[in-house]
């Protein structure tokens, strides 16, 4: 009896960490723009790939005062 992974069941494993990895690639660099353009470290966006740190950013963002908008009202 052969347990062992196929060849197509590797692939599709391969296809979908592939997706996932891009993902969240693509969702840290446009976060870490927007906290850049914001003011903020753009280093925020890590907080990203964190569970509950996500939302808790995406609240804090949405909420602060911005430093760009202070800056440029000055």
């Amino acid at each position: 009896m052969n347990c062992g992974v196929g060849v197509l069941e590797l692939l599709i494993i391969l296809i979908i960490c592939g997706f996932t990895i891009i993902s969240a690639a693509l969702t840290v660099i446009a976060l870490w723009k927007i906290c850049s353009k914001a003011g903020f470290n753009g280093a925020l966006s890590l907080l990203m790939l964190l569970p509950i740190a996500n939302i808790v950013l995406l609240l804090y963002i949405a909420f602060a005062e911005w430093p760009a908008l202070k800056n440029k009202n000055e």
